[in-house]
């Protein structure tokens, strides 16, 4: 019982995580189907869980931190790592999944609507789990935590609260690269695995409307990256959120040219 008082504790103090986490569920079961969303977040979750408890005893692979137990009794904790913090790894590598799909699916040849040429996204299982599209998803997972993890860490300043710290700070704004290596091992780990089922399971029947579905997930990304820059600005940050504004703008503009060549109410191939 005192888990579960912790559980609905934890909702109640961090109730931003549990948004996203919701949306996750809802755009990726729009996307891929439950029996793939539930793999996809259990997968993911275990993945970063044991990683963050490895590091916190051995420095690997996220290299050495450490969380100070401020909010013991006010949120759950597994094996002292908080399960908000877990749980956030499962919807941002989601969330990047979506973008390099977005930014990779390949096009079919054109067909034809309404007497006009049409390029329509691939949705099959070669397409959605390429190595490019692996690549890129890990890249953009790694990626959007140079923005999160600055704010994170001057989590004092406003309402997340000063919950861990690096032994030995970093160059980047006081993280050390380490832990951007291992954002990149849990995505590779994940996605190697879910990557693996995904061409085991059930063919996945096309998702329709694509291109609105997709949608939900890049909409996620982007609203974790705009909440947390929103966040950096807000302490007084100007110069890490200008940093951080610009190092994914490229990356906005692209995709934003590519997706409006595509119809949204494309159907599903």
């Amino acid at each position: 019982m005192e888990a579960v008082t912790l559980f609905f504790k934890t909702i109640v103090l961090r109730p931003y995580v549990f948004i996203f986490f919701a949306a996750f569920l809802f755009s990726a079961i729009k996307l891929i189907g439950w029996p793939r969303t539930w793999r996809f977040w259990l997968i993911s979750w275990v993945t970063a869980f044991v990683c963050e408890f490895s590091s916190t005893r051995t420095g690997i692979p996220f290299g050495w931190y450490f969380y100070n137990g401020s909010t013991v009794g006010q949120e759950l904790y597994f094996f002292d790592v908080p399960f908000m913090d877990s749980i956030s790894f499962s919807f941002l590598l989601f969330a990047s999944y979506c973008v390099a799909l977005g930014l990779l699916l390949p096009f079919n040849s054109p067909s034809t609507t309404e007497h006009l040429p049409v390029r329509l996204l691939r949705f099959d299982v070669e397409a959605r789990t390429s190595w490019s599209v692996y690549a890129l998803t890990v890249f953009l997972f790694a990626f959007i935590d140079m923005v999160i993890d600055p704010v994170a860490l001057r989590g004092d300043r406003w309402f997340l609260g000063k919950i861990y710290y690096y032994p030995d700070p970093g160059w980047h704004f006081g993280v050390p690269m380490a832990n951007y290596v291992g954002w990149a091992v849990v995505g590779l780990i994940s996605l190697a695995i879910y990557f693996s089922l995904d061409r085991r399971l059930t063919p996945l029947s096309p998702p329709h409307p694509l291109m609105q579905r997709l949608l939900l997930g890049i909409g996620l990304y982007y609203g974790v990256l705009a909440f947390n820059l929103g966040m950096t600005f807000w302490i007084g940050e100007p110069f890490m959120g200008m940093s951080g504004l610009l190092m994914h703008l490229p990356f906005l503009v692209c995709l934003t040219i590519r997706l409006s060549n595509c119809p949204r109410s494309q159907p599903a191939v």
